[in-house]
């Protein structure tokens, strides 16, 4: 019989040492998941849009339902890249200061290359 470590009151909750590490691993399979889907329709309206001319291709991803699939798959790529350079840097980076910093930095980045890759969408989208 093996002996329970853990707090009894982590115990009564369900949580464990972390008390959040379930919801990490699941946003992590989630946007996994969104990004195989997300990436079939991507590489599919690419290869139509192979031998088109430039009219076409802006044409087709102002398309409504293009835009806002691209939106999300802008969204869901830079999350779960964040997601898991957050977990290559906690098991690696031993440095308190520089696990911090680096994971602030990415976060930083992440973000601004997502914002300017949703701005670019909205600019092909709204025709300016």
């Amino acid at each position: 019989m093996s002996k329970d470590l853990r707090n009894p009151l982590a115990r009564a909750r369900g949580l464990g040492s972390a008390k959040e590490g379930v919801s990490h691993w699941m946003l992590q399979r989630i946007t996994a998941l969104a990004l195989v889907f997300l990436t079939v329709w991507f590489v599919a309206t690419m290869l139509r849009l192979t031998h088109t001319d430039y009219a076409t291709a802006r044409a087709t991803l102002a398309q409504p339902w293009n835009a806002v699939l691209l939106i999300a798959l802008i969204a869901t790529m830079f999350r779960h890249a964040v997601l898991g350079m957050q977990v290559v840097i906690e098991d690696y980076v031993h440095t308190r200061w520089l696990e911090v910093a680096s994971l602030v930095l990415i976060k930083f980045i992440a973000v601004l290359a997502a914002l300017a890759g949703v701005l670019a969408v909205l600019r092909i989208a709204l025709g300016s």
